[in-house]
């Protein structure tokens, strides 16, 4: 661990300890719907890539990133800010319990240390050391996400962001990640151009099937269908702008939408909205 004052050591509970190749999933802890399936669905890749997904074990984005390397069977770390027998938040206990299963958690704070605020920004720390790259998904301009970017970035480790609408405040800080310099990520590609080692540390043809993987990207579906896609972006949006932007019946766009959601491509938020999840 590339660190000039690394923990005096470590407190961990779980099965697989953390293992290269590795990438941390960070962001708000009040993310947006699409913020939480995005966060999922780029963790649920990369467990399915057998690429360690590491995180904070906090609500939101963390939350996310956790929940979609261990439903892709995967494995993932969480670094708590607290005790390694402190559940927190009290509501992730099971989450908790999934994670020990098939990862772990890890913490340099002594057995029963509370969650002191003070506490995060020194896991955050620990979180980037771990990481190849970190992956900042939703962030305010105040956000604790981007204390681990800046980690990353003076470890040396790469940072990408989600791009996110100007006028969502989830997204001002990865915004201005991007306004400074910081990679945009829009797909698993983004990621293995900045960290071509990733692809090498995993079985031969891995990500050739995932949405942002060769073979995987918007090709394979028909051209109304990328169309839709193409014109969706990243926020959620309701069918009737599609329509309008398009030109088509809703009728149509019900119909095609209802195609791209059974390919897994878009899903359904409340409210009647729709978001890619590609």
């Amino acid at each position: 661990m590339h660190l000039d004052s690394p923990p005096r050591g470590f407190w961990q509970l779980g099965t697989v300890g953390a293992t290269t190749p590795c990438v941390a999933i960070v962001g708000s802890r009040r993310a947006t719907f699409a913020g939480f399936e995005i966060a999922t669905s780029i963790a649920r890749e990369l467990g399915l890539a057998g690429i360690q997904v590491v995180s904070g074990m906090a609500l939101g984005i963390d939350a996310a990133a956790h929940t979609g390397a261990l439903d892709a069977g995967g494995s993932t770390i969480a670094v708590l800010g607290c005790g390694i027998d402190v559940c927190y938040p009290p509501r992730h206990a099971g989450l908790r319990a999934r994670i020990v299963g098939s990862g772990s958690l890890i913490s340099e704070e002594p057995a029963g240390t509370p969650p002191f605020r003070y506490n995060f920004p020194k896991r955050n720390r620990i979180i980037a050391a771990l990481a190849q790259a970190v992956v900042v998904v939703e962030a305010t301009e105040r956000s604790g996400a981007l204390s681990t970017a800046r980690w990353a970035a003076d470890l040396g480790r790469e940072v990408l962001a989600v791009p996110g609408s100007i006028r969502a405040r989830q997204s001002s800080g990865t915004n201005l990640l991007i306004r400074d310099g910081v990679r945009p990520f829009l797909g698993i590609a983004d990621l293995l151009e900045a960290v071509p080692e990733l692809r090498s540390a995993v079985p031969q043809g891995a990500f050739d099937t995932l949405p942002g993987g060769p073979g995987g990207g918007l090709e394979r579906f028909s051209p109304p269908l990328r169309e839709i896609l193409a014109r969706m972006g990243t926020q959620p949006v309701h069918p009737d702008q599609v329509g309008f932007a398009l030109g088509l019946s809703p009728s149509l766009v019900a119909s095609r939408l209802g195609a791209l959601e059974l390919a897994g491509a878009v899903m359904s938020l409340p409210g009647g909205l729709v978001a890619r999840t590609v």
